[in-house]
């Protein structure tokens, strides 16, 4: 996998997918709602991890800084 994401990309991903975390450790959210905000916080926790979003690839979209 070739890297596609850049670091402000990354910590923002971080960021949303720890506010999900409190929101629904903490009984905001709750429910079905709850649980597939759960499960996005882990793909976005995931992704952010290992510099690739697969969402990216098939549009060429990349938020990497290129290297000359």
């Amino acid at each position: 996998m070739k890297k596609n994401m850049g670091g402000v990309d990354r910590i923002i991903r971080l960021v949303v997918a720890a506010v999900i975390g409190v929101l629904y450790f903490t009984n905001t959210v709750g429910g079905t709602l709850g649980l597939i905000l759960l499960a996005l916080a882990v793909v976005f926790a995931l992704t952010s991890f290992v510099s690739f979003c697969p969402l990216y690839a098939p549009f060429g979209l990349s938020t990497c800084t290129r290297k000359d």
